[in-house]
């Protein structure tokens, strides 16, 4: 490797933290629904283990670019230590959870697992932003609710009721929020999807609740996050600024958290 003479000013921020906001509200609330319905030991640490993974994501891209490219940057350099520091408090907290665990959760992590490489060749790639590395990204962290709850102890049928919902509710936001942004810019896009989306999420919840798998509040919180979509992607909705509608979707994402946690 190559060394640059660069002597800049390294922007710690740009490499210590996603650089995608909505990641924490995909992160928080799987992990938030299962602490509730299953808190335990075992899952506080899982907590932490995925907060650590989560935190890695990002400098371990800038260090694997750097890497590829065959040059190293003083970035380069800090990527790796925050790489190094994240990564073992991730496997710290990890094996933490392993050993006080009620039961194994290895199965939830399997068939996560999937999900999650998918996603992060996509990020080798560059093209971390594609739909469909977004939506295996969000299925794959909605899965730490039902690892936490396999922790606790429960069995891995009814802890997949646990990350099917709010894998539902993620990706519909993927769809919705990029939609949304798209119009906002005056960049064409088709408003079917998006409705479709969350309609065949609404469909699915309905179906369980008529088997008597869960309760009311969660289709309940489904229908209110359609209607969401609905009126979102309505002209004048448009001219909401972006941050806030971050924000908005944050609270959304809770509402679906209340809604499962009530009904599961």
């Amino acid at each position: 490797m190559t060394s640059s003479p660069t002597k800049s000013a390294v922007r710690l921020r740009l490499i210590a933290l996603p650089t995608e906001h909505g990641g924490w509200g995909l992160l928080g609330a799987p992990i938030l629904l299962g602490l509730w319905v299953a808190p335990s030991p075992a899952g506080v640490w899982l907590s932490l283990a995925a907060l650590g993974a989560f935190l890695t994501r990002q400098p371990l891209k800038v260090a694997l670019g750097d890497w590829r490219r065959g040059k190293r940057f003083p970035r380069t350099i800090w990527a790796e230590r925050f790489a190094l520091i994240y990564g073992l408090i991730a496997l710290g907290a990890f094996a933490a959870a392993w050993f006080s665990a009620a039961r194994a959760f290895w199965s939830s992590l399997l068939l996560a697992a999937p999900f999650a490489l998918v996603q992060f060749r996509f990020d080798l790639l560059k093209q971390s932003r594609a739909l469909i590395a977004e939506l295996c990204g969000a299925t794959a962290i909605s899965s730490l609710a039902a690892v936490i709850a396999q922790a606790a102890g429960w069995m891995l049928q009814p802890a997949l009721l646990l990350w099917l919902l709010p894998a539902f509710q993620t990706t519909t936001v993927i769809v919705y929020v990029g939609t949304r942004l798209c119009l906002a810019r005056g960049t064409s896009a088709r408003r079917a999807p998006a409705l479709l989306a969350h309609l065949s999420a609404l469909a699915f919840v309905g179906g369980l609740v008529g088997l008597g798998m869960i309760g009311w509040s969660v289709a309940g919180a489904f229908a209110i996050l359609m209607l969401r979509c609905w009126i979102g992607l309505l002209p004048r909705s448009l001219r909401t600024p972006t941050p806030l509608v971050g924000v908005q979707e944050l609270g959304w994402s809770l509402l679906i958290v209340m809604g499962i946690g009530l009904g599961i």
